[in-house]
């Protein structure tokens, strides 16, 4: 947790170790548990990414993936912050108001939908779906190949999770549907 060179509060990830897994970060915001966000750091040792900005209480963890498998992670934490610009959860959004709020949109076979907006970027995974799996987003933002965000959305059909970058515009993205951690149906990434 610290501030992320904007002055204002982030979480920020580092690589410590030079070997083939990489850290994240997975955290709710706002108390709220029906959706999980995650930063992947991919970069080298000693380099920090994936920094965003929070809501005024996260719960987060520390955890290790090799690949997309996680193999160790810490206890969840959950701490006060004050952030100038929280992120409000947003638990009634419905596809329907993703899309209109959105310009792109990206859609599995299994009805996970990814939407985001080209300015002030923001993200959403909208659930569309009234089955065991769940929606989620992958993407890139600001064009760095080293960090990748993911959005999981578990609240349940027809509701988005949302996730908010500021002014970086999202690069590389994709819509996926999982069946716990098992990816069952997914888009190629395409690229904005």
């Amino acid at each position: 947790m610290g501030p992320d060179g904007s002055d204002r509060p982030g979480i920020t990830i580092e690589d410590t170790a030079d070997d083939h897994r990489h850290p994240a970060v997975e955290y709710y915001l706002n108390g709220y548990l029906g959706t999980v966000y995650v930063i992947h750091n991919m970069g080298r040792k000693g380099e920090v990414r994936g920094n965003r900005e929070i809501g005024k209480v996260v719960t987060f963890r520390a955890a290790l993936y090799q690949g997309n498998r996680r193999i160790k992670y810490g206890r969840w934490k959950t701490v006060q912050n004050v952030a100038k610009y929280p992120v409000k959860r947003d638990t009634r959004t419905t596809p329907a108001e993703a899309r209109a709020k959105s310009r792109t949109c990206s859609s599995t076979k299994a009805a996970a939908t990814i939407c985001f907006a080209e300015r002030k970027t923001f993200v959403y995974a909208c659930d569309t779906a009234a089955d065991e799996y769940q929606a989620r987003a992958e993407y890139f933002v600001g064009g760095d190949p080293t960090t990748r965000y993911e959005i999981h959305q578990l609240a349940g059909v027809g509701t988005c999770g949302k996730a908010e970058h500021g002014e970086l515009s999202i690069s590389m993205y994709r819509a996926s549907a999982f069946d716990h951690g098992r990816r069952k149906a997914t888009r190629l990434y395409k690229y904005n």
